[in-house]
C-alpha cells in the first residue's frame, strides 16, 4: 500500500514527440536523511508533501507516504527547504506495453543536461518495454536521487 517500486534510467535519445502531458515541478527537502526524506512538491496547480524511506539495496522499492496539499502551502512549505529547489519539466510518455507511463524529468539550473526517466511497478521483476530513448540504469546510483542533485549538483560531476 505504501510500497514505491521504481527503476530509473537515463535518457540517451528524441522522446519529446511521444510526451503526452509535460508539467513544470518545483521541490524541496524539509529533511533528507539517510533513513527517510520528506519533500514538498509544487506540480502545476497542486502542491504535495510525500515522505519517503530509505531504499531497498538495489535502489528498486521503498516506503513512500504522499498527501495533497493546497499549492499556497506547498510554497509556503518551500521556503523552509534545506539547501533550495530542485526544478525540472516532467513530460509522461506512454510505454509502449500498454500499461506503464513514464515520467521523464529535464532537470534546468544546476542540474541542466540531466535527463531521467523513471517507471513505476507492481514488483521489483515486473517486466516492461524499454523504448529506444532510454539508457543506462541508474536505481542504485545514489547520486541521481533528486535529494542527493540538490547538495551535489548535475553539473558539478557530469563529466567526472
Amino acid at each position: 500500500m505504501f510500497q514505491e517500486i521504481e527503476r530509473k534510467f537515463l535518457v540517451k535519445g528524441d522522446f519529446v514527440s511521444e510526451a503526452f502531458e509535460s508539467t513544470d515541478i518545483k521541490q524541496g527537502y524539509l529533511c533528507s536523511g539517510a533513513n527517510a526524506t520528506v519533500r514538498v512538491r509544487v506540480r502545476g496547480d497542486k502542491g504535495y508533501l510525500t515522505i519517503k524511506g530509505k531504499r531497498s539495496i538495489n535502489g528498486i522499492s521503498r516506503f513512500e507516504w504522499e498527501k495533497e496539499i493546497t499549492r499556497d502551502e506547498a510554497e509556503v512549505l518551500l521556503t523552509l527547504a534545506e539547501g533550495g529547489l530542485v526544478e525540472k519539466t516532467r513530460h509522461l510518455v506512454k510505454n509502449t506495453d500498454g500499461k506503464h507511463t513514464w515520467e521523464v524529468d529535464v532537470f534546468h539550473g544546476a542540474n541542466e543536461g540531466l535527463v531521467v526517466a523513471e517507471i513505476e511497478l507492481a514488483s521489483e521483476n515486473e517486466p516492461f518495454d524499454r523504448p529506444a530513448w532510454l539508457g543506462k540504469e541508474v536505481s542504485d546510483d545514489p547520486r541521481y536521487f533528486n535529494s542527493q542533485l540538490l547538495k551535489h549538483p548535475y553539473n558539478t560531476w557530469r563529466n567526472g
